[in-house]
């Protein structure tokens, strides 16, 4: 990092809202390298690219979809004007992980501000580094613009920083493991704080009969190998075609062989490296531990599989590039191997083949998770089978593009969670949505009549039901009954009766 990056201060800040981020786009991509193994190309597509995105979208497009909206205001209120309004929650809280330290932060608190809120983000305690740095970066932001820096706050800390942010904001944005998903969840119920789950996914992505391999190859292996294969997006599970197995299997591998591995910040200026590390301690041999399982029970290993010497990264937080192939004889069996019902969140790809869309589906369906999913075929085929395929995004015939759409909602399913908090939804969840109702004219105001004034009158069920057989009959018959029931109502003598 050059003496140029070290005075935040004279960071070339302006008030266009993306300029910051493109001017200094380097530097942004080697501290989340720094922080998180991620190689520089790798931060430039998930640190930079969808950040600018999600900004442009919210500039273009966000503050149409936080007008009021008009709605229709039914039969009964003919005569009134009906709208959504949307305000403030007022301070939102996000708990968000490591594995990109600034768009994890960025994404949250753009559009939470955009929508009029405070927010303070809980980081993890592995990008902690980082997101200090960033921090400092957004406040020279909002001083830039005029705003009160204090608008956006980070915590640090564990599960007892993480509980009390939960119990002090009055929406919450959770993205990270299933398990401590359950205590947010758990916490935001004693104090009925709103909660928003992101809990990561197993993405499927599939080989239909046809696909072409040539086009299909490269965007595999940035699926399952990107950033390490750490995203919550990244597709594990690589459904192929019999008739496709056995050239796609060796393309992969080929390359996969090819890879380097190494520090994404080495003395060669940056270069020569294709795949990172991983940036929790400990990982590599949980990766490690599902593989041999697998293994030892009959998948294939057809690259990597092993954990590296130790010397050759001094002792570094890395797994190889890694493709296994599970024979279609152990699809059954395979169903309960950690390789198939957890996710893996490392640079691993699975390999199952299939021969029909009954069992594609079935296999695609059968995990506790269902996030994204990533379908390769004929479009009138992709249609059919991912209306069924259990997922909360579908991209067909490319990788992840729902997340870079940013006008659409991110979230899953399952185990993956609930909520959505990206696009218009997202978005729109960072309010409180407002009914109102008003007079449509001035002059035309809802009077109670006589039947239904206190006391009530013998006709006043007579005249209700009158009412609503005129509104809701589902004939002109119908309807002609219901006026016959009002006027027979209004002209029969009554008295109101009184205890």
């Amino acid at each position: 990092m050059t003496a140029r990056w070290l005075r935040l201060d004279q960071l070339p800040v302006s008030a266009h809202r993306r300029r910051c981020i493109l001017e200094n786009a380097e530097v942004i991509c080697r501290v989340s390298a720094r922080d998180s193994g991620k190689t520089l190309v790798d931060a430039g597509f998930g640190e930079v690219l969808v950040t600018l995105e999600k900004i442009q979208w919210l500039c273009s497009e966000g503050e149409t979809h936080l007008r009021p909206e008009r709605r229709s205001a039914g039969r009964v209120c003919f005569y009134k004007s009906a709208r959504v309004e949307w305000h403030p929650r007022g301070v939102m809280g996000a708990i968000v992980p490591w594995n990109y330290p600034f768009h994890n932060i960025l994404n949250p608190l753009t559009a939470a501000l955009f929508a009029g809120n405070a927010i303070v983000i809980k980081v993890s305690e592995h990008a902690s580094w980082s997101s200090l740095f960033y921090l400092r970066l957004i406040h020279a932001c909002l001083a830039a613009a005029g705003a009160p820096t204090d608008l956006v706050q980070l915590v640090f800390g564990y599960g007892a920083t993480g509980a009390a942010l939960v119990s002090a904001v009055d929406k919450m944005i959770f993205v990270g493991s299933c398990t401590v998903g359950r205590l947010v969840m758990a916490q935001a119920a004693k104090t009925l704080t709103p909660v928003t789950l992101e809990l990561g996914g197993k993405d499927p992505l599939v080989l239909l009969p046809g696909t072409d391999l040539n086009a299909v190859v490269p965007t595999a292996l940035r699926a399952g190998f990107g950033a390490s294969g750490q995203n919550c997006m990244g597709a594990e599970r690589f459904f192929v075609h019999a008739s496709l197995l056995s050239a796609f299997s060796a393309a992969l591998t080929d390359v996969a062989k090819q890879m380097r591995q190494g520090p994404p910040l080495n003395s060669a200026a940056n270069t020569g490296i294709d795949i990172g590390s991983l940036c929790l301690p400990g990982e590599a041999k949980r990766i490690d531990s599902i593989i041999q399982e697998a293994a030892s029970n009959g998948a294939e290993v057809l690259v990597g599989g092993a954990l590296p010497d130790p010397e050759v990264f001094g002792g570094g937080q890395f797994y190889p590039p890694t493709i296994l192939l599970i024979p279609a004889a152990l699809k059954i069996a395979s169903k309960k191997w950690r390789l198939l019902t957890e996710e893996i969140f490392g640079p691993v790809i699975t390999i199952i083949p299939f021969e029909t869309d009954e069992e594609l589906i079935e296999m695609a369906n059968d995990c506790p998770f269902a996030l994204g999913s990533n379908i390769f075929g004929s479009p009138i085929h992709i249609r059919r089978l991912g209306a069924h395929v259990q997922a909360g995004m579908l991209a067909c015939n490319d990788f992840a593009t729902c997340y870079m759409c940013q006008s659409l909602p991110m979230g899953g399913l399952k185990e993956s969670g609930f909520g959505k908090f990206a696009g218009i939804e997202g978005l729109r969840d960072c309010c409180v949505a407002k009914a109102v109702v008003e007079d449509g004219l001035p002059f035309v105001r809802t009077v109670v009549p006589p039947p239904l004034r206190y006391p009530l009158p013998d006709n006043a069920f007579p005249f209700i039901r009158g009412l609503i057989t005129f509104f809701y009959g589902h004939s002109l018959q119908a309807k002609a009954l219901g006026v016959v029931r009002l006027l027979g109502a209004l002209l029969q003598p009554t008295k109101s009766k009184s205890n």
